[in-house]
């Protein structure tokens, strides 16, 4: 589990991202007449940055007490008694 202060610190940083990501000078570099798979660049770089920004948010979020390790480690459930 990450600790609330480092997830609050990865979620600022991942919101300076985006307004770097989305601010002027980047987006000018993408502001070209060419096409990428028949959509003009800059369109291109804006849904890609967009979807790349919320799977990392959606990464920070989601991990939670049961991480990968935390599955790994614990033992499975004993089955229930059998009746009778």
């Amino acid at each position: 589990m990450i600790a609330p202060s480092r997830r609050s610190q990865r979620l600022v940083a991942l919101f300076l991202l985006g307004c770097v990501l989305f601010n002027y000078p980047l987006m000018a570099i993408f502001s070209v007449d060419g096409r990428f798979l028949g959509i003009p660049v800059l369109f291109a770089y804006l849904f890609g940055a967009w979807a790349a920004l919320i799977a990392l948010i959606v990464l920070v979020s989601e991990r939670g007490a049961e991480g990968p390790r935390a599955a790994r480690d614990s033992k499975p459930a004993a089955p229930p008694p059998a009746p009778g």
